[in-house]
């Protein structure tokens, strides 16, 4: 199959356009004399040229192809230009979101084995303090003083290959590992999800043919990795002023001012920050005409949020929502004229919320609802067009395996011919017109002794309530309990009489006649990568507890 290299793009959009804008980035507490943010920018020449310094520092530093190295390091110029780096010689980036908490980055890493580890100073001491890899990791790289750990500084491997030669690319098959990208682990420990420059390029491939970008746009991805595609897309990255594992409480201006000063067309941003922002632009009047698509992805977003963000768009400009996840994505496209449309009151009724057609090259089956292996596929698993079962996804873009996670492997993938189909953990059903209807997690069906409930397509119905901001459904020794947080900005609420309400709507349902029990929680706990997915796990443990 034909080599690629996610890098060789960006090194072909220095040839082509030198002085074009690459990356932008905030300077740390710098303001104008008008309060707005200053940012340092990087022409495509001079990111080239620093990721060829960089990769040819690694490889004189003694790091070698097909070395796994995690890199905790913070969405700066760093960041970009080792991971350029690292893919443009074959080395193996590891990346596992600091947020998943101590325990599990140990556990994450040791089943790694990485060979490396660079990081700034706190990482190091980190990984000291309690071990990460300390019998694997032997090559390491401080961004910033090192301490006792020794190893190299990024200084010096950054200027330890001063010339403007360019380092010949590793010539990657389409079977070889690019990168391990750890999932968020909101159901679970996280995984290493192992992706192949050959999964990298039919991203790449997908998503422009599906987005329709344009060679000259300028993006502000708030998931900074996803700036590591905009070269291969022809387009600049504006990474915006925030901490991109708090989204939802991002500074809105720190959004808005950008997308204006830069002129900005298009925006990624998880469901928590389009919420976030939306309230703010609604609420000020703000309009944005610069951008030409919104996307949104991390979990579903409200069509509360949608429409508070559409606001402040140009009529003909949507907000798309496609599905996916680390380990497959993009799966399905739908718009925000669709979904605040015809599919509006149907979602509001308990269908599920609509997630669009499958994507060209992708398939999307349904199967039935099982726990168990299923080593080999067959058509005959597929469930009929309506019915509620597993979704199951088939494409170039879909992830082969995780690393060191055989267990995860034989629950999560089957076997089709040469192929693998990837079992997405989430329940949904195709209609007739062949639109994907997600109905929540598979983890998270609610079993009573009468019937199974779907969480997100239970939930929909109570959110549409105008004193609700979003919903939870657990289940409590086979009780169906609605868990419930409020809009904040209302001024009162009287919870006895909203209680009444939402139980009564639940009885003008048949999915949702089980729900007798609500509970008012201040916020609910969410995942940290996107803080849009509700941890009903834990919101399950809150409620036993209450219910006591």
């Amino acid at each position: 199959m034909e080599s690629f290299n996610l890098t060789a793009a960006l090194f072909e959009r220095a040839k082509t356009h030198p002085d074009l804008l690459a990356i932008a980035f905030p300077k740390r507490n710098s303001l104008d004399k008008n309060g707005i943010t200053q940012y340092q920018k990087i022409s495509f020449k001079e990111l080239a040229q620093q990721t060829a310094q960089v990769g040819r520092g690694l490889l004189e530093a003694g790091f070698q192809r097909g070395d796994k190295v995690v890199l905790m390091v913070p969405p700066g110029f760093n960041f970009f230009t080792l991971s350029f780096g690292m893919l443009q010689t074959g080395i193996i980036p590891v990346f596992i979101d600091p947020g998943t908490g101590l325990r599990n980055l140990k556990k994450c890493i040791s089943e790694v084995d990485p060979e490396g580890f660079i990081g700034i100073p706190m990482a190091h001491l980190a990984r000291v303090i309690f071990g990460w890899g300390k019998k694997s990791i032997h090559k390491t790289v401080t961004i910033g003083p090192r301490l006792f750990w020794g190893g190299k500084s990024f200084n010096s491997i950054h200027k330890s290959y001063q010339n403007d030669q360019e380092r010949p690319f590793f010539d990657a098959r389409s079977e070889d590992i690019a990168a391990i990208i750890f999932t968020s682990g909101s159901t679970g420990v996280p995984k290493g999800v192992v992706y192949t420059h050959g999964n990298f390029k039919a991203q790449l491939d997908i998503i422009r043919s599906t987005f329709d970008f344009s060679p000259g746009e300028i993006d502000m991805p708030t998931f900074p990795p996803f700036a590591l595609f905009n070269p291969g897309l022809g387009m600049s990255s504006i990474i915006p002023d925030m901490n991109p594992s708090k989204p939802a409480k991002v500074n809105p201006c720190h959004i808005i001012g950008p997308v204006i000063q830069f002129g900005i067309t298009n925006l990624f941003g998880s469901p928590a920050l389009i919420d976030a922002v939306g309230r703010y632009g609604k609420a000020h009047g703000i309009k944005l005409p610069t951008l030409k698509r919104v996307i949104s992805a991390g979990g579903p977003a409200s069509n509360k949020a949608l429409m508070r963000f559409s606001s402040m768009l140009n009529p003909e400009t949507q907000i798309f929502t496609p599905y996916g996840a680390t380990e497959s994505m993009p799966l399905t496209k739908i718009g925000s004229h669709e979904i605040l449309g015809e599919k509006k009151e149907k979602t509001e009724n308990g269908a599920g919320i609509c997630v669009g057609k499958p994507l060209k090259s992708v398939e999307i089956a349904i199967i039935k609802i099982s726990d168990e292996e299923i080593p080999e596929w067959s058509d005959d698993l597929k469930l009929p067009l309506g019915e509620v079962g597993e979704i199951v996804a088939k494409g170039p873009n879909v992830t082969r395996s995780y690393f060191n996670r055989e267990q995860s492997n034989r629950l999560a993938k089957i076997k089709d011919g040469s192929e693998i189909r990837h079992r997405m953990g989430d329940l949904g059903y195709l209609d007739e017109e062949g639109n994907l209807w997600f109905c929540g997690r598979k983890s998270h069906r609610v079993v009573t002794d009468d019937q199974v409930l779907f969480s997100v397509q239970c939930e929909q119905i109570f959110n549409k309530h105008p004193q609700v901001f979003r919903t939870a459904l657990v289940g409590v020794e086979k009780k169906a309990v609605l868990c419930v947080e409020t809009e904040k900005n209302l001024k009162s609420i009287d919870l006895d009489r909203l209680k009444r309400e939402l139980l009564s709507l639940a009885q003008k349902k048949p999915i949702t006649r089980p729900v007798k029990v609500v509970l008012f929680h201040p916020e609910f706990p969410v995942d940290f990568r996107h803080n849009t997915k509700i941890a009903r796990e834990q919101l399950a443990d809150w409620a036993k507890m209450k219910l006591k």
